[in-house]
């Protein structure tokens, strides 16, 4: 029960968790409060005393060493990371991006803490699809197949440096979840491209 918690008490659980982003919801579950006024309180006076940062309305870190990717997905829910993040980690593309680019249900970009994330729009189908989604870090990320496809829903004619990294079945795997036939076709472009060059 709360009652018995010290004030310590709950930035301990805090501390020991293994995310770094918190919304004002996950705090309020993890300390089974029963009091929203009262979890309010007691994040205003962290943030006063520099035990945790607020980052913007309803996000808090536990220090400056947050994990950014983790804040990306929590700024709006649902969503995951995707797009030129990941084709440039898995050599899909060469060019370096400074913004962190995200799958969401609205098209929008937000500065937070000197960080660009830059929100693209999946339809919803897509974007609630588990398929080609890895969930198991603190934040939900695209598979290399699940980013090309979601860059091609966004960007029809778009130029990637190298595409052998792609399992080509897991993509022709998922394509169906966006529903689009016109990208179903142009899935199909790519990959005799692909062989073409390889």
């Amino acid at each position: 029960m709360n009652i018995t918690k010290k004030r310590g008490d709950f930035l301990d659980i805090l501390l020991r968790s293994k995310k770094t982003v918190f919304t004002t919801v996950d705090i309020f579950l993890l300390w089974e409060d029963t009091n929203i006024g009262a979890t309010e309180v007691r994040l205003h006076y962290y943030v006063k005393t520099s035990k945790l940062i607020r980052l913007r309305r309803g996000l808090y870190a536990k220090d400056a060493n947050y994990d950014r990717k983790e804040l990306a997905t929590n700024i709006l829910r649902p969503s995951y990371i995707s797009f030129e993040t990941v084709l440039a980690a898995s050599g899909m593309t060469f060019q370096y991006y400074n913004q962190i680019f995200v799958a969401s249900y609205v098209k929008r970009e937000i500065v937070c803490d000197g960080q660009i994330y830059t929100f693209e729009t999946i339809k919803k189908n897509a974007l609630i699809n588990p398929l080609g989604i890895d969930q198991s870090r603190e934040y939900s990320i695209a598979t290399p197949e699940r980013a090309f496809l979601d860059t091609v829903y966004r960007s029809k004619d778009y130029h990637f440096d190298n595409l052998s990294s792609l399992n080509w079945e897991k993509v022709f795997a998922m394509v169906h979840i966006y529903e689009n036939k016109k990208m179903e076709r142009k899935i199909k472009q790519y990959y005799k491209n692909f062989l073409k060059t390889n």
